[in-house]
């Protein structure tokens, strides 16, 4: 076995097992030794920091929801917050920086080759909205008002619109990678950006786009697809009764 096929073989048994960070760590040697990451390996990589990043996101919204709760603030409890969010900024840098130095390079690199491919479009795509979700992590964990926030949601927004210009260049509208693009595009806006208007319009044109091509959507990406278009309708259906509501109380 080649050094990346054991790296990704200890990947495989570290997601068994639960051992994420141990999993990450074996992706991220596979990043720095391997020219470009097929679709599996892709999605080993993301998987493992999904996980690692998803489990400090959760940590982070309930100690600062007893925060909030908590009418006398006791230092230890910020200081508790304080430690679980330069964790997870460091574990977004560990991905910012594969993303920019590997991963996001070679895939736009690629994408201006003649012999790029629909899967190559994909690529380009998964990495940059990967780019735009850990901005996007970094930004709700951010200072209100501070210029870091600013920078980091300019960063997401930035990341996020490009993989959206590629999509609609190289995937179809109902491609799930640039389903789950738009999925997560609109919430940012929603809520990072707290633009309801901007996250509906995204949500709704990805989904009519979708609905309008799913009678040739592919059998194996139906269930994929389908799913991300129910969340992208049960987030409008949310938003909009959101506003309606608003709109009853004014």
């Amino acid at each position: 076995m080649t050094e990346a096929e054991t790296l990704i073989h200890r990947a495989k048994l570290a997601e068994q097992a639960e051992r994420y960070d141990d999993m990450a760590n074996a992706m991220k040697k596979v990043t720095e030794v391997k020219d470009m990451l097929n679709t599996e390996e892709r999605n080993l990589l993301s998987v493992a920091y999904k996980n690692i990043v998803g489990a400090k996101r959760s940590s982070w919204r309930v100690i600062t929801s007893i925060d909030q709760k908590n009418t006398e603030k006791k230092p230890h409890t910020t200081e508790y917050i304080d430690r679980i969010v330069n964790e997870l900024k460091d574990v977004c840098k560990d991905v910012l920086d594969l993303l920019d130095n590997y991963l996001v390079k070679k895939a736009l690199a690629k994408l201006l080759t003649e012999e790029a491919t629909e899967q190559d479009g994909e690529s380009a795509v998964f990495y940059l909205k990967m780019k735009g979700d850990y901005y996007r992590y970094l930004a709700e964990v951010g200072a209100p008002d501070s210029d870091e926030r600013r920078n980091v949601i300019e960063e997401a927004d930035g990341a996020y619109g490009k993989a959206t210009d590629i999509s609609k260049q190289k995937l179809k509208s109902t491609n799930p990678i640039r389903l789950g693009l738009a999925l997560n595009y609109s919430v940012f806006h929603y809520e990072i950006k707290t633009d309801s208007s901007k996250a509906c319009q995204l949500a709704k044109s990805a989904f009519d786009d979708a609905i309008a091509e799913l009678d040739n959507l592919p059998e194996d990406s139906y269930k994929d697809s389908t799913l991300i278009m129910q969340l992208l309708r049960d987030n409008l259906t949310l938003w909009t009764s959101g506003n309606d509501d608003d709109d009853a109380a004014e």
